[in-house]
């Protein structure tokens, strides 16, 4: 248990940051989870909208530090080159 004063706001700033961390990163696995399924199911207008949806949403969220610059980079690339394999598989 903490005892100084800025040991306990430390940990009440940590504990708002986590919370609000968590909502974004849950928010962010379902918009990729989404674009992952239709790509799936070849819905491919529909998954190109989602991919797009979800690449700002990992921007976002390498940009307020909540996750790294090279996992959201990561998330990017693959969510494109499953897009784009799924198009040239369609035509």
């Amino acid at each position: 248990m903490a005892h100084t004063k800025s040991a306990k706001k430390s940990i009440r700033i940590m504990s708002e940051r986590r919370s609000r961390n968590r909502s974004i990163n849950s928010a962010l696995k379902t918009s990729i989870g989404k674009a992952e399924k239709l790509i799936d199911d070849k819905e491919l207008e529909p998954a190109r909208e989602a991919v797009k949806q979800a690449t700002t949403a990992l921007d976002k969220a390498a940009q307020k530090g909540i996750i790294h610059s090279n996992n959201a980079a990561r998330h990017k690339s693959r969510l494109m080159k499953k897009l784009n394999t799924a198009f040239s598989s369609e035509s």
